[in-house]
């Protein structure tokens, strides 16, 4: 059996819903740790408001979610203002501030949590890694509806996040980017950082029983770097941010079910697979995204080598032409003055051959008219940047080929027509070599 014949909407349903909520609510606050480059501030204070928790324990003698949010928020409170105390007076960057300050209280945390565990009922496995699987079991009465508790606090937390960002995204973003200038214009930048850190305090507690202390870290910054790969706007960000939150938490609880049983066993954590789904979904991400894509980079500067390759084949063989119209270079002729390798060389070739720019006959090649007007522009270009170069940057002409031909690649007529007014009109390059004129009847 697979696990998704297993199914139930009373139980799976409210699972799902629980890590949907606590996705989002994270990925909402999440897009300006990222954006402010503090994601390790959430990781830093989902561990540092353990010894919040394990006071509240201490003077509750109970898990009562009232004296447990209260202890985290003020840990997290306490956390961001420690970490820029430390940064401010201690004269240290960031992020080891925040190291100081997360490790010394999570380590505080852990020992209160120890002996908390021998006075009331804490399960310290819960709240490192969460239970959101026994989230159906736990439930309150609203409106003759049996509703999990957890879902309730989430649903309360998302909806407070999102007003907040959705009210002061001015404010947030202005603030993310330049909090000099934020404060000059007439609100504090300061009480929206740290109002943000509060509410990151508030949505990592309230997670606990879902997807646990360390795994909430994922969703403050997975989706969110995600996002930020695949777009440049901030409000796109966050659309795609909430949306690959879904996707993850969706994707995650399903795979917890079905992929454990390719391997022979019955079911494995929900929340680790929400964690491990919302992972390939940045991998994903970092390889095909359209700019910034690992992938789709690498291809788009093979494609733009090639072109330049291409390129520099019929400026080759229009300089050829030029001392010697009766040789017709092969392949191999090319390849040791251009120093290419043979498939590139090849593939060039081909393609230069099929877009009706050079001539095979019978291994050896000469350019078409076609071939022969846009090898005429390069060398122009080249040229003409030559002699810019040495009448107006003061270079010395055996030291322009290099930078002449990378920018004769990236020469249009416009820039080739403004290069030519705006040096001494001459007919030669610095080498005393000719600079082909615009058109072959020039």
């Amino acid at each position: 059996m697979s696990g998704l014949e297993q199914w139930n909407w009373s139980l799976d349903g409210w699972i799902i819903a629980a890590g949907i909520l606590c996705a989002v609510s994270s990925a909402l606050l999440g897009n300006f740790l990222v954006l402010r480059k503090m994601s390790m501030l959430g990781d830093a204070i989902t561990h540092a408001i353990l010894p919040g928790l394990a006071a509240a324990f201490f003077l509750s003698d109970s898990r009562s979610s009232i004296p447990m949010f209260a202890g985290a928020v003020l840990a997290g409170i306490l956390t961001a203002l420690f970490t820029e105390w430390i940064r401010s007076f201690g004269k240290v960057d960031e992020g080891a501030s925040m190291g100081v300050v997360f490790t010394s209280l999570f380590a505080l945390g852990l020992v209160m949590i120890v002996q908390a565990a021998d006075h009331v009922d804490l399960d310290p496995g819960c709240v490192l890694y969460g239970a959101i699987e026994l989230t159906p079991l736990d439930t309150i009465l609203i409106s003759g509806w049996e509703i999990p508790r957890v879902v309730v606090v989430l649903s309360v937390v998302l909806l407070v996040n999102l007003l907040f960002v959705v009210l002061f995204l001015k404010e947030l973003k202005l603030s993310s980017f330049d909090p000099a200038l934020a404060t000059t214009t007439g609100f504090n930048a300061t009480l929206i950082h740290y109002t943000l850190m509060t509410l990151v305090a508030v949505t990592a507690v309230a997670s606990f029983e879902t997807v646990g202390n360390i795994l909430v870290v994922a969703m403050f910054v997975v989706p969110p770097a995600a996002a930020y790969m695949l777009t440049d706007r901030l409000v796109r960000m966050i659309v795609l941010s909430v949306i690959l939150a879904i996707i993850a938490a969706v994707l995650g609880h399903i795979s917890a079910m079905t992929v454990p049983r390719w391997f022979g066993f019955q079911s494995t954590s929900t929340a680790g697979m929400m964690a491990v789904a919302a992972g390939l979904l940045f991998i994903i991400a970092a390889l095909f995204a359209p700019r910034h894509g690992i992938i789709v980079v690498f291809v788009r500067r093979q494609i733009l080598a090639w072109k330049i390759l291409a390129e520099d084949i019929i400026a080759l063989m229009y300089r050829i032409e030029e001392r010697d119209p009766q040789l017709k270079p092969d392949a191999a002729y090319l390849r040791e003055i251009l120093f290419s390798s043979p498939l590139p060389t090849d593939w060039s070739l081909h393609f230069l051959a099929r877009h009706g720019q050079v001539i095979d006959s019978n291994g050896t090649y000469e350019l078409t008219e076609t071939g022969r007007d846009r090898a005429r522009q390069l060398v122009r270009s080249h040229r003409l940047w030559e002699h810019y170069l040495v009448e107006h940057a003061g270079m010395s002409a055996e030291n322009i080929h290099k930078q002449a031909e990378q920018l004769e690649h990236f020469t249009d007529r416009q820039l080739r027509e403004k290069l030519n007014k705006d040096t001494l009109d001459t007919d030669q390059d610095p080498h005393g070599r000719p600079i082909p004129p615009e058109d072959e009847r020039g």
